[in-house]
């Protein structure tokens, strides 16, 4: 697609920062871009190259390295289940089973009335809370397939639905958004560290205790 004059502002807002060195604006670029056209596309892999001045192939080994950066258009909302060792083993499987089964589509693929990708992630770095998936990015702790059921139907019905550690979820387009550099205002929203995210801390903390 064509990108209008507010989108060129947006793109050089992003690039402004990084002043002598714009080249190293493309990843939130990248973003920008996705969020617009819910993908990247050859369009926005040129957009991108020419505004930076870089070239298309170095652009595209940017976005073809990340798995973040997508290929296929993506649905409103995309999920992401951790499937790897402790998620895994906690139930990360059967929650991907049960959400495969659900929305009739595999790994990286999105549902035909464009409300869902979903996606096989090897480690969201979220163990303390395992099994964990993502809804646009954002948490959803200590999930079960029927929590995972009840969340994509309270999304599909247009229900508010709020991660676990953050925000209401609004949709991928606008988590990209932000991704790229754009604030949403939200930043405070939902809890700081908890109990379980501490729990190495406070044994830490004891154990110099015993020792002083």
């Amino acid at each position: 697609m064509a990108y209008n004059a507010d989108v060129l502002a947006e793109a050089d807002a992003i690039i402004a920062p990084y002043g002598s060195h714009p080249r190293s604006a493309v990843m939130p670029l990248l973003h920008l871009v996705q969020s617009i056209d819910g993908r990247i596309t050859p369009q926005g892999l040129e957009f991108v190259a020419e505004r930076l001045g870089m070239s298309t192939a170095e652009v595209t080994g940017v976005a073809s390295f990340y798995t973040m950066y997508k290929r296929r258009a993506s649905g409103k909302h995309h999920i992401g289940v951790c499937i790897n060792s402790l998620c895994g083993l906690l139930g990360g499987d059967e929650i991907w089973e049960s959400l495969t089964e659900d929305l009739g589509v595999g790994h990286d693929h999105t549902t035909a009335d464009g409300e869902f990708t979903i996606e096989r992630i090897e480690c969201q770095a979220a163990c303390t809370h395992a099994p964990v998936m993502t809804v646009d990015w954002e948490f959803m702790d200590q999930m079960t397939p029927e929590k995972a059921r009840e969340l994509v139907s309270d999304l599909r019905a247009g229900k508010e639905v709020r991660s676990t550690r953050g925000p209401v979820l609004t949709s991928w387009a606008h988590t990209e958004r932000v991704l790229a550099g754009f604030d949403d205002d939200v930043v405070d929203e939902g809890g700081s560290a908890d109990s379980l995210m501490l729990a190495g801390l406070e044994v830490y903390k004891q154990q110099k205790a015993q020792e002083g």
